[in-house]
């Protein structure tokens, strides 16, 4: 299973309403990428908003999904990536550092790392403060849209590009 049920208030200063995380390192993984302590219901009183930091391996793929009913923004900081989105994923647009991006609900869409050697890193804003929640898997051959996730991660189903090194488990070998 991804690792979702750290404790993210331990990383919060503050309160009396400013909420800070100081620079922190990946502590987390999700579908092929890595997140630091975020900006999240998990540990502010957020209610329309999250906030993280988001890196993806050399060669890395968050495979296709949806966010359901909510938009994301990213701020490329560092490294080469493309998205592959729209019906059946026929669309693309690389992005590099300095670029903005917006991703509207419901639009489909994978994401690949096209660098074998650096990082992406990103900054993603989204307009749902439980992060990782409302987000569908996508079928890229058939158009269609899966379950939920969380739904299926409540079942102890895993979640889509789920890897060992995405749960912060080592490979053998």
């Amino acid at each position: 299973m991804s690792q979702t049920n750290i404790d993210l208030t331990a990383f919060v200063e503050g309160g009396d309403g400013i909420h800070v995380v100081r620079g922190s390192p990946d502590i987390r993984g999700w579908n092929g990428i890595r997140y630091a302590a975020v900006l999240s219901a998990k540990n502010v009183p957020s209610q329309h908003l999250s906030m993280n930091v988001a890196r993806i391996p050399p060669g890395g793929v968050a495979f296709a999904h949806v966010h359901v009913g909510f938009e994301v923004m990213l701020y490329i900081l560092a490294g080469r990536v493309r998205h592959e989105y729209g019906d059946n994923l026929r669309q693309s647009s690389e992005n590099t550092a300095g670029d903005f991006i917006y991703i509207e609900p419901g639009v489909p869409h994978e994401v690949f790392n096209v660098s074998d050697t650096e990082p992406v890193v990103a900054v993603v804003a989204r307009s749902d403060a439980s992060e990782w929640a409302h987000i569908a898997i996508y079928d890229r051959e058939t158009g269609r849209v899966g379950e939920i996730l969380e739904t299926a991660q409540s079942r102890g189903e895993g979640s889509a590009g789920e890897t060992a090194e995405s749960r912060g488990e080592r490979s053998a070998g």
